[in-house]
């Protein structure tokens, strides 16, 4: 069983695909948009995404745009929890999440072993960088 983030944007869903594939050397799999199944979908709606995949990490995140029917609000409830195998990725990818969002936590070691923090990116959604650093 594995645990999969499904995120849920009012429009940016492609942009913020794009956007974390450059930040995270991910993958996307497969868009499927709105206008591509159904012929109901209003301009606005049928190119936008219905239904996102792509892999960071080894771990799969899906999308969607809440079309016209459903407009979202980007809260708090959840994070996206990145764990690494060196420190030179983590810094990247910290950088390229937080340009134009906001640290939270600036990566710091912490009194667990590890050297951690926080960001929420451009698109409201909060991240969480941690490195467990090799025990002595």
């Amino acid at each position: 069983m594995s645990l999969i983030v499904y995120l849920t944007m009012n429009g940016t869903s492609e942009e913020a695909m794009n956007f974390y594939k450059e930040a995270t050397n991910g993958a996307i799999h497969n868009i499927m948009r709105f206008g591509d199944n159904n012929p109901e979908a209003s301009e606005t709606e049928k190119n936008q995404v219905m239904h996102g995949i792509m892999e960071i990490h080894g771990s799969t995140v899906m999308f969607s745009d809440g079309g016209d029917r459903h407009k979202v609000t980007i809260g708090d409830n959840f994070s996206m929890s990145l764990d690494y195998k060196d420190e030179a990725t983590q810094q990247k990818e910290f950088d390229a999440l937080s340009a134009g969002g906001k640290v939270t936590m600036p990566l710091q070691d912490t009194f667990w072993g590890a050297k951690f923090g926080m960001c929420t990116d451009k698109f409201g959604v909060n991240w969480m960088f941690n490195y467990d650093r090799p025990q002595a």
